[in-house]
């Protein structure tokens, strides 16, 4: 194949997954607690070609010497954007959101026949009934999994809730009809390296299983708990539509290189 026309098509191909992460990003604009994902190219491997007689030697010359066929750029990989979104008060009783960044609540899925703790920062939570047992709500994300208190366990409480709300010290205080209150802190975890999470969908994320935590995800101190609030997805729509141009522009130039090598190439054949 014409060097001009696999250089294009290797690195098309990589433009189009970035297309992808960037419509990814947009799609989730007001998604809570989403993080924007970001791709990082590198350059693929090329041919060097050494055409100096003199050995290369050019006075004031900056890049190397000789010409450098490559072929192409490919995504090398990808990055979560962990910056904070900016908080947005909501007024609703069990809405609360986590000031730090490295700060996340840890809920619990079902997969694969077994239990897996998961990270979150989408605090929409809600009050929901366990099936078959009509007499005990549980605390449970906008998905469904119930969140975990200070304990590792899910948190329960009594049917008969008159109000239940968020206090400023992150504990969930819930009056019931008879007057008692109970009051259960949730479970938080700092994560020193939150760019090592992986996405486990449904706004989760998971830490890998081939890495130790070793210390790096451990339970938070000094968490800042900003009830009846909610952080937003720190996309930025601007920054997004810039890079879904400028990419949409490169798709473009890559794709007139291809015609223009097929042209090429036409012209040729025709000679003969």
């Amino acid at each position: 194949m014409n060097r001009m026309m696999s250089t294009a098509t290797n690195t098309m191909g990589q433009l189009q997954t970035q297309l992808d992460i960037i419509s990814n990003n947009i799609a989730n604009l007001n998604t809570t607690g989403y993080k924007r994902r970001e791709a990082n190219f590198q350059e693929m491997l090329y041919q060097q070609f050494n055409n100096h007689l003199n050995g290369g030697t050019e006075p004031g010359r900056l890049t190397p010497g000789g010409l450098r066929y490559g072929v192409g750029a490919k995504i090398s990989h990808t990055s979560q954007q962990f910056t904070a979104g900016p908080m947005i008060q909501t007024g609703r009783p069990l809405d609360v959101a986590l000031e730090g960044k490295d700060h996340f609540f840890r809920v619990r899925v079902h997969e694969n026949g077994q239990d897996e703790i998961r990270y979150t920062k989408d605090g929409s939570f809600q009050l929901t009934p366990i099936q078959g047992n009509p007499y005990v709500l549980q605390l449970s994300t906008s998905a469904g999994h119930p969140v975990l208190g200070k304990d590792g366990q899910p948190i329960y409480v009594n049917n008969d809730v008159k109000e239940a709300s968020f206090s400023p010290t992150g504990s969930l205080v819930v009056t019931n009809m008879n007057g008692t209150k109970e009051e259960v802190d949730l479970s938080v975890a700092h994560i020193n390296k939150p760019h090592l999470l992986k996405a486990a969908g449904s706004n989760l994320y998971a830490w890998p299983e081939e890495l130790e935590m070793d210390g790096t995800v451990a339970d938070a101190n000094d968490v800042v708990f900003r009830a009846g609030t909610l952080e937003q997805s720190n996309v930025d729509m601007g920054k997004e539509m810039s890079e879904l141009i400028v990419t949409q522009r490169s798709y473009q130039f890559n794709s007139k290189a291809v015609t223009m090598a097929d042209q090429m190439m036409g012209l040729v054949n025709e000679i003969r």
